[in-house]
Order: structure tokens, then C-alpha cells, then sequence
């Protein structure tokens, strides 16, 4: 059902404005990232130019979501905000937005949810940023009631895709690639000493995923000490002096390389040293670097196994085309949800005249009552409760049924009555309810 999602004067839009890596390049995306610092401040900004908003920025994309009255010039209020709040001249930045609004923004966002948006089709990272976006709107009271159903959905939504389909089965990434191929050598990594050389973003998210894979017993080595210091104390790591390699060597199971040198730093000489020392235990390279890290030499060597980025890419574009056959059925799921969250917001719509209305018959109630009690003398305690036990039912189930049809109405997508109009007009509820 295309256009907005109307629900007579209580019409509810949803809009979101952003970039991500298919329109903007880098240096158009940073220079309208949101950091740690600055999200508080712009949410607050935002508190105070709709209704309600929510921000998720990630490397690859800033998106800014807001939902309010069908009215509000939603999507060009976030568009100004954009180029404001980042200083950015606003002819410059509109060529690289894109603008959504309503059941696009909805199925637009459970997209990105779902990894269908993502850089890596499937990758799993993006969930918990959508989490973590919802949380810290949350937490500035940005998110009011709508924006809280659809990123909860949303939520939901990308969890039934991976759980339903195989979106985001198998490494999609090199680094990914490393640890499945891992994996697939030791089957549990929980046993096995794995040395990691590099502590650069690679090296970084190397160590995530081996301790997400159940990974316990992690040495991280890097030319500078402090780095893998930080690196290891983060996942529970040990650290080995750069210069000591071949001790490391000599101990790993498995080596995981991703410096940013432009030479080798393992020859063969050294893997060869540290062979003697292991006897007929093998040994499992993986070089993901580029320059390549380690010596093609040492695949020559009795028991070293040596799988560099080719190899792993390999792995990769297989799992991608996997994860591609799998994009209809979750563009199924996000129609599904779409749908379910199209009837969900015409019966959030409603939720104002309903408790207008029902606020209206509990003043009507009490102020009954007090004059029923006034008229009947004095009472005990049990007794007023009794008499307003007996009111209060009285108005729950004479408005039930009324209040059930106008939120069956308001799920039925139908726009073509005045259910509202006349509810107000029966209740004398005035128009800004």
C-alpha cells in the first residue's frame, strides 16, 4: 500500500534522509559521521526539530530517521539538519542523499537490517548498530512511540532473516574467511593456541570473530608493544614481543598475519626453526595482508600449511554467491513485515482518540461517582471500593466494544470513512486530540 500511512486526522510519517557507500564516497560520508561525542548533541538537537528522531551511523553510512504528524516537512527538516549540524554546505551534500518516507522508509530500513544494504551482503555487525542506535535514542528521549515499534521490528525483522534463511551463513570477508578456514582444520578452536600478528583494524577484527568462534587462548604480536597490549587486554589475550616470533612459532597452532609492511616479516628461516622445535605437529599459516606478510617459500616446508588472500577470497565469493541465492527469500520476509508494520501504525494512529475517549468517560466516572457517594452517606472503605469497582466495569465494557472496532478500522488500511471524525464528534473531543 503505497503513499502514506493514513489514518485520517491522525495521519502518522515516517521519513529518513542519509547516504551510505553506494551514493557518497568516503569523503563525503566522514564528513557527515556522527561520532561517540557528537550523537548526544544531535539527538538533543533533533528532540527539538521533530517529534521524534533516531541516528544510525555507521563507516558506511549516516542515516537520520524521523516520525510525526503527515504534515510536518519531515524529510527537508532533516536535510537541513544534516548540513548544519556538520557544517557542510547543503547544495553540496543533497546530490549524495536519498530521501524515504513512509512504507519506503519502512522496508528501507529493515533492508539494512537484514544486511541486504550492507557492503558485505549479510554481514552480520549491522544488527547490533541498529540495536545500539535504538538504545541511544532511547537514552536522549528521541524515540518516542513509533520510532520505538519500528526499530524494535526491526530488530526483530533482521533476526527472523537470519534465523530463516542463509543470509549471513559463512565468512563473507577475509577476516571472516581466516577464522572459518580455521575452523574447518581444527573444527573447536577453544584448544588451540593462535598467534595473531598485526593489530591493525584487520588483526583487531580477526581477534573478535576467533573469540566470538569460541577461541580462548589468543597472543597477539605487533611492532608496537602498546597496540597489542591494548588489543589483548580487550579479548583476553597474552601479547609476544615482535622480536620473539619464532618462540610464537614454535607454540601457535595456527597464525594469523595482517601487518601492513610492505616486506615479509616470516621467512622461511624462521618457520623452518621453529618446525625443529615442534616436531611433527603442523602448522597452519594464514596470510591475509596485501603485500602478503610470510615467505610463499614455507609452504615447501614438511607439515606447514600456507593459505594467503587469494585463497581466502576463494572462500569468500563462494559464501557471497551462497548468501546472493538467498536475497529473495529475505526481500519476502521484509514484504511480510513491511505489511505486518503498516497495520501496526494505523492502530498506533488510533491510540490518541482512544484514550482521549477514555479519559473523557473516566472524568465523566469519577465525577459520578463522587456524587453517588455523596448521596448514599457515609460508606466504610470496602464499601467505596466496591461502588468504584462496579463504575470503573461499567465504562471498561461499554467502551470495549467501540474501542475494538475503531482499532480493527485502523488495521484494515481503510481511509475511506470518518470513524475518527465521528468518534470525536460523539465524545465532543476537540480537533487537536
Amino acid at each position: 500500500m503505497p503513499g502514506h500511512l493514513t489514518v485520517r486526522q491522525n495521519s502518522v510519517q515516517i521519513a529518513t534522509v542519509g547516504l551510505n557507500h553506494k551514493v557518497a564516497p568516503v569523503s563525503v560520508r566522514e564528513a557527515v559521521a556522527f561520532t561517540a561525542g557528537t550523537l548526544p548533541v544531535a539527538l538533543q538537537q533533533l528532540r527539538n526539530l521533530c517529534p521524534e528522531a533516531t541516528i544510525l551511523s555507521t563507516c558506511n553510512r549516516s542515516e537520520v530517521y524521523a516520525a510525526g504528524a503527515d504534515h510536518l516537512p519531515l524529510a527537508d527538516t532533516l536535510v537541513s539538519f544534516l548540513a548544519q549540524f556538520h557544517e557542510v554546505r547543503q547544495a553540496e551534500l543533497v546530490p549524495y542523499l536519498y530521501v524515504h518516507r513512509d512504507r519506503d522508509a519502512l522496508r528501507h530500513l529493515f533492508a539494512v537490517t537484514c544486511g541486504l544494504d550492507s557492503l558485505i551482503v549479510g554481514e552480520p555487525q549491522v544488527l547490533g548498530q541498529v540495536v545500539a542506535a535504538y538504545e541511544q535514542a532511547l537514552a536522549a528521549s528521541a524515540a518516542g512511540t513509533v520510532l520505538s515499534a519500528l526499530f524494535r521490528h526491526a530488530i526483530f525483522v533482521g533476526k527472523r532473516a537470519r534465523s530463516e534463511t542463509g543470509i549471513a551463513r559463512s565468512a563473507a570477508s577475509v577476516s571472516y574467511a581466516a577464522v572459518e578456514l580455521a575452523r574447518r582444520i581444527f573444527g573447536s578452536l577453544r584448544e588451540r593456541r593462535i598467534l595473531i600478528i598485526g593489530a591493525g583494524e584487520m588483526g583487531e577484527l580477526t581477534a573478535k570473530t576467533l573469540l566470538d568462534c569460541g577461541a580462548t587462548a589468543l597472543i597477539v604480536a605487533n611492532r608496537t608493544r602498546a597496540r597489542a597490549e591494548e588489543i589483548a587486554r580487550r579479548f583476553g589475550g597474552g601479547v609476544i614481543d615482535f622480536s620473539r616470533l619464532p618462540e610464537g612459532l614454535a607454540e601457535a597452532d595456527i597464525v594469523i598475519s595482517s601487518t601492513g609492511a610492505p616486506h615479509f616479516v616470516l621467512h622461511a628461516s624462521q618457520v623452518a626453526a621453529a618446525m625443529e622445535r615442534r616436531g611433527d605437529r603442523p602448522l597452519f599459516l594464514i596470510d591475509i595482508a596485501v603485500p602478503r606478510d610470510i615467505d610463499p617459500a614455507v609452504q615447501g616446508l614438511p607439515n606447514v600449511h600456507l593459505y594467503d588472500v587469494d585463497d581466502l577470497h576463494a572462500v569468500v565469493e563462494d559464501n557471497l554467491r551462497a548468501r546472493r541465492s538467498e536475497l529473495s527469500k529475505v526481500e519476502r520476509i521484509i514484504a511480510e513485515e513491511v505489511d505486518r508494520f503498516e497495520c501496526r501504525l494505523r492502530s498506533l494512529a488510533v491510540v490518541p482518540t482512544i484514550s482521549a475517549v477514555r479519559a473523557a468517560a473516566e472524568r465523566v466516572r469519577q465525577a459520578e461517582t463522587a456524587r453517588g457517594l455523596s448521596a448514599l452517606g457515609p460508606l466504610d472503605e470496602r464499601q467505596v471500593r466496591a461502588v468504584e469497582a462496579m463504575t470503573a466495569a461499567i465504562v471498561n465494557k461499554i467502551l470495549h466494544g467501540p474501542t475494538q472496532r475503531l482499532k480493527d478500522w485502523a488495521a484494515s488500511g481503510c481511509d475511506d470513512n470518518d470513524y475518527l471524525d465521528v468518534t470525536r464528534d460523539l465524545f465532543g473531543l476537540d480537533g487537536s486530540v
